[in-house]
């Protein structure tokens, strides 16, 4: 009896199983890449998918009939692959991870099957020439276009200037003392001049790697049931106290060596108040040229809550300050009309310029064209007094509305921080858009005007002293969330008193901050015209020309990214389908736009930072754009499009606002993530940093910032520590030392970086998402860093309610 081994059947059926699974795994990811692919070419974009998905599925018919004929038709299918894949994208790694990974790992388990085959007897490739032949000669279509390193670069041709930027001198007040920078931290950025710039020099690029985590506080105050929390605190250091609010608005003061609590406020804030998210970006200190210093509230601090009062507390005790309007509080509805809680939320921290405290609100987005008006208004710091009330839709009116009226609706509103000059009287204010963001129809004349504008008035009479706008008609919700940085900026004629104004757009505009004259050359450009208010759209916008900016080129198909080739492919369908003409493409009813970049482009709340001693400026931004879809009135109330002051506004689909009042409701997909895998549509960087040289106005360096550590597909954190330039919001502080300290990013981190370079020095993992503003002060001749670690609903990162302070051993 001849000899028989039982195992050789066994692996044919193991190799016959294997060789079958690949073919229909191929099947099912080549169908769909085949069928988007023709679909892609219809729509006038890439080859390559239906080529690849010929390619998939040529290989599959090969391996079901045992041909060594799969194994080069994939590698010939690889081998285009690789070719598109460098000329779509050249050696932007991040931008090949949806192109070559996923290739890759079928072309292991490809050449796997060889042995399989081999031992199934496999027929020999020859009568399959053809097919492998047809496969070669289709990938020839995929290489159209330009490659990646033709494109034109963005970065604006530097214009030289002599000068040297001098030091940032000390505000002069005519009235308050603000303290100096150095052991204190006094104001939000610093001064109200906002450079965020610290004189200390004890931390240095040789010797901070050492530090440590010093102390840890928690207020205790986290988000219960859905309540949404993301505080965004940059903390005061005063004297012998460090100060900080929570998410709801309480008062702390700290021990600034060791983090104990001294005393806090509590100003009982409802969960209702809470607007997008519950935030305390600062508080305002002050102390009263007029009181004793061992008087009551002779040193205070201003807080706006998010139900609409203006508080201010002792510093000493913590107790409410009773001169202060009634019993220490006022109330900042006065005068505004109909609201709900969470509709009209202060949430940054008031500006003090010569005793008056200058007040402005958050005006929740997208509600209703009927919304609470956008009023600035200055109250006496001592008394809490109105001085004057500055309302766009009232001009010469300083005072409250007459009895049965309010204060203009729908105005734009001030929602970040604004910056003060004391010697000159002026506060600075970066606007908003008017009611509502994304459809202008019943907007007026003084809206327009004002919209997307910064504002500087005076102080003493509530009076525009100049304003500009950095958006005509925007429809874009480009509203202005930096606050204007205040420097002596370097002009052929010698330093002229500035500010920087950073904006969404990622363009710097700087002007002369007495007059308003601006200090950079602002062209006028062509923009796309259309949409649904052809009309009434402006035909140009102003574009900075002469200075570095963080505008990039527009996006185009190859710019598409994901996590396979599928969800690119789907993204690329779905770029070929929008309306996009590039910046400023507008709004559209028809099928969804694309708006680059999105309304978290450029800088937001956190700003710019500046060392005026080497005359440099760092500016964290993003780089992400919006997909976005108006809705028609009928479809938004079928979809359950319900304004905030209505019953069932929390029923509201997510990323629909209802603009209410107008023929439009508006789908923001802000981001525009993937809906499976919640990864972004656009390829990476979605942030980085710079640093300019203000003087010759030339970039130093510009990289990516964040990196993927806690970013991945599904929300799974990848946990890679590779630079892949995350969204960021929240800004940076610069020492004498040459050091920048920012967290910002989604990956949880705080660094220290040198200015010079841009090399992360430091770095340590926070509790909860950082983005917030860090401090900088001294005690007992120790620099310590503070920062609040929040967290951040909008940027995903986990919520908290740390304060960490961190010094050299």
């Amino acid at each position: 009896m001849p000899y028989s081994d039982p195992v050789t059947p066994r692996r044919s059926r193991a190799a016959t199983i294997a060789v079958n699974l690949l073919a229909v795994v191929l099947v099912i990811f080549g169908l769909p890449i085949f069928g988007g692919g023709i679909w892609l070419i219809i729509l006038g974009g890439s080859w390559y998918y239906a080529l690849a998905g010929i390619g998939l599925l040529a290989t599959a018919y090969a391996l079901f009939h045992r041909s060594m004929a799969a194994v080069w038709v994939y590698v010939l299918t690889f081998a285009g692959t690789v070719i598109w894949a460098f000329w779509e994208a050249g050696f932007n790694w991040w931008a090949q991870v949806p192109r070559l990974v996923a290739p890759t790992l079928v072309l292991v388990l490809v050449l796997a099957t060889i042995p399989a085959l081999h031992r199934l007897g496999a027929r020999r490739a020859g009568s399959t020439l053809p097919l492998i032949a047809l496969v070669g000669l289709l990938f020839a279509q995929a290489f159209s276009g330009q490659p990646a390193w033709a494109q034109e670069q963005s970065s604006t041709e530097p214009a030289p200037q002599p000068d040297a930027l001098p030091t940032e001198p000390p505000s002069a007040p005519v009235t308050f003392q603000m303290p100096e920078v150095g052991a204190d931290w006094p104001a939000y950025g610093g001064t109200h001049h906002a450079t965020r710039y610290s004189p200390l020099s004890q931390i240095t690029p040789e010797n901070v790697a050492g530090l440590r985590k010093v102390w840890e506080f928690r207020t205790g105050d986290m988000p219960e049931g859905d309540a949404r929390y993301s505080n965004q605190n940059t903390p005061l250091k005063i004297g012998d106290q460090v100060l900080i609010c929570s998410a709801m608005n309480k008062i702390i003061s700290l021990d600034p060596r060791t983090g104990a609590e001294n005393w806090r406020f509590d100003p009982q804030v409802p969960q209702e108040a809470i607007p997008y998210n519950a935030t305390c970006r600062g508080l305002a200190y002050y102390a009263s040229p007029t009181l004793a210093e061992d008087e009551p509230c002779a040193e205070r601090v201003i807080m706006n809550t998010l139900d609409a009062r203006l508080i201010a507390v002792d510093t000493r005790t913590g107790a409410l300050c009773q001169g202060f309007g009634s019993s220490g509080t006022v109330d900042l509805e006065e005068g505004i009309g109909h609201t709900v809680p969470g509709w009209y939320a202060p949430t940054s921290p008031p500006t003090i310029v010569r005793n008056i405290a200058v007040v402005h609100s958050q005006v929740r987005d997208g509600q209703r064209r009927d919304a609470p008006s956008g009023v600035i208004r200055g109250y006496d710091a001592e008394t809490g007094e109105l001085a004057w009330a500055w309302d766009m839709g009232r001009p010469g009116e300083t005072g409250l509305p007459p009895e049965g009226e309010t204060y203009t609706r729908g105005t734009p509103n001030v929602w970040t921080i604004a910056s003060g000059d004391n010697e000159l009287g002026l506060v600075y204010l970066p606007h908003g858009v008017p009611s509502v963001d994304y459809w202008g129809g019943m907007r007026s004349e003084i809206e327009n005007e004002y919209s997307t504008a910064l504002v500087a008035l005076d102080v003493e009479t509530g009076q525009v002293a100049w304003h500009y706008q950095t958006v005509h008609y925007d429809v874009w919700d480009y509203d202005l969330g930096s606050q204007g940085s205040l420097i002596d900026f370097p002009t052929p004629d010698g330093p002229v008193p500035a500010l920087i104004l950073p904006t969404k757009l990622g363009m710097f505009f700087i002007f002369n901050r007495e007059t308003g004259e601006l200090l950079v050359e602002v062209e006028e450009r062509p923009v796309p015209q259309g949409g649904v208010e052809p009309e009434r759209l402006s035909p140009t916008q102003p574009f900075v020309v002469d200075f570095p900016n963080t505008l990039k080129p527009d996006i185009e198909e190859r710019h598409m990214w994901g996590m396979t080739p599928l969800d690119q492919l789907w993204c690329r369908i779905q770029f070929r389908r929008a309306n996009y003409d590039g910046i400023y493409t507008p709004p559209s009813v028809d099928r969804d736009w694309i708006q680059y970049p999105g309304y978290n482009g450029g800088s937001d709340w956190g700003g710019v930072a500046i060392d005026p001693v080497r005359g440099i400026m760092v500016a964290n931004y993003n780089d992400a754009p919006n997909f976005n879809r108006l809705i028609p009135r009928d479809e938004a109330d079928r979809r359950g499009a319900v304004p905030i002051d209505e019953p069932g506004a929390e029923d509201t689909p997510e990323g629909l606002n209802p603009q209410a009042d107008t023929p439009f409701a508006i789908k923001v997909n802000a981001g525009w993530r993937v809906g499976l895998t919640g990864l972004l549509c656009k390829e990476p960087p979605y942030g980085g940093i710079m640093a300019i040289d203000l003087a010759t106005r030339e970039v130093l360096w510009d990289k990516p910032f964040g990196t993927a550590r806690k970013n991945g597909p599904f929300g799974i954190p990848s946990m890679l520590p590779l630079d892949i330039g995350t969204p960021n919001n929240a800004g940076a502080v610069v020492t004498a030392s040459g050091l920048i300290f920012i967290a910002a990013a989604t990956d949880d981190l705080i660094r220290a970086m040198d200015i010079a370079t841009g090399e992360v020095l430091w770095q340590d993992a926070l509790p909860a998402g950082g983005q917030a503003g860090p401090a900088m002060y001294e005690v007992d001749g120790v620099q310590y860093l503070i920062i609040n670690a929040g967290g951040h609903n909008f940027m995903e990162t986990p919520i908290g309610d740390y304060f960490i302070a961190y010094a050299l051993p």
